[in-house]
């Protein structure tokens, strides 16, 4: 009966969720509670680490163009878009912030695509650098060994012109430094360029059509279970990886972020002009 269900819903019909839906967000109807990476800060706003300052908020979008007026989304008008700066190298993120009552299995999956800013007439396909997902969750406040745990997957699509399409996860993070004089607020720029490998079998060649302005839609689905802190499972499109080789950021608890449940996408560029990533949907699920 809940498959038969899933299946006559056409909005829920292209996932697979788990036992129970904790979010599902079409962007035709709004942001969903997806909002700017904003950096921690004290006293003065100048004090935000340069990497979170460079964020801005994610947008509402048609998917606008020159040809045709607009693209639109997977199946509605709208996608959330979320741009970088015209900056090589620069970064932008989207995150949801929740919190989880049991330490199970959830699945995050979404349908999204990227491209350049379309400034000119040729194809751009390594004008984005990369587009990815991480998670920032943490234990409960009961837990003996409680850590924080930053799961970081992303895309290379290309790097400084080369095209090299494949995923890489992150197990390293830059130090934290302490901001303000209350001793209170810490900072760490986990995004920072250094420290990414490459995931085992990773190398993946996704659909990027044939002018600046076209896109195609690509499924990607991420398994994580918040008792053990691992990745159980990573497919986009028709590929299903390997994820035994796979790590997160790990770091002791931190004393006000207690069954944290954070999920988060971002988009990066490779020159100087905006790389944009459009997610159209994301469904989140898991055994609670």
């Amino acid at each position: 009966m809940r498959l038969a269900t899933l299946r006559a819903d056409p909005d829920l019909s292209r996932f697979d969720p788990l036992a129970r839906i904790i979010s599902h967000n079409r962007f035709s109807t709004g942001h969903g509670g997806w909002s700017q990476l904003v950096g921690n800060y004290e006293d003065d706003l100048d004090s935000m680490l340069p990497g979170y300052a460079q964020h801005t908020s994610p947008m509402l979008s048609t998917l606008a163009h020159w040809e045709a007026g607009s693209h639109g989304g997977y199946d509605s008008s709208y996608a959330l878009k979320i741009a970088t700066r015209p900056r090589k190298g620069a970064q932008n993120v989207a995150i949801k912030r929740l919190t989880f009552r049991k330490r199970c299995p959830i699945r995050f999956e979404t349908y999204f695509t990227f491209k350049p800013e379309a400034t000119d007439l040729k194809l751009g396909e390594t004008d984005v650098r990369s587009v990815g997902l991480l998670f920032d969750l943490q234990g409960g406040d009961s837990d003996a060994h409680a850590q924080r745990v930053m799961p970081h997957l992303r895309f290379l699509n290309a790097l400084d012109g080369e095209h090299v399409q494949k995923w890489q996860f992150k197990r390293q993070s830059t130090e934290f430094r302490p901001l303000g004089t209350s001793d209170k607020t810490l900072s760490h720029y986990h995004l920072s360029p250094d420290g990414w490998e490459d995931l085992p079998g990773g190398n993946q060649r996704l659909c990027y059509n044939e002018i600046p302005t076209k896109v195609n839609w690509t499924y990607l689905r991420f398994d994580f279970d918040l008792a053990s802190m691992q990745a159980l499972a990573f497919q986009c499109n028709d590929r299903i990886f390997d994820m035994s080789d796979f790590d997160s950021i790990r770091m002791p608890a931190m004393k006000n972020l207690w069954c944290m449940l954070n999920f988060a996408l971002f988009a990066e560029t490779d020159t100087d002009k905006r790389a944009f990533l459009y997610v159209d949907s994301v469904c989140i699920s898991g055994d609670f």
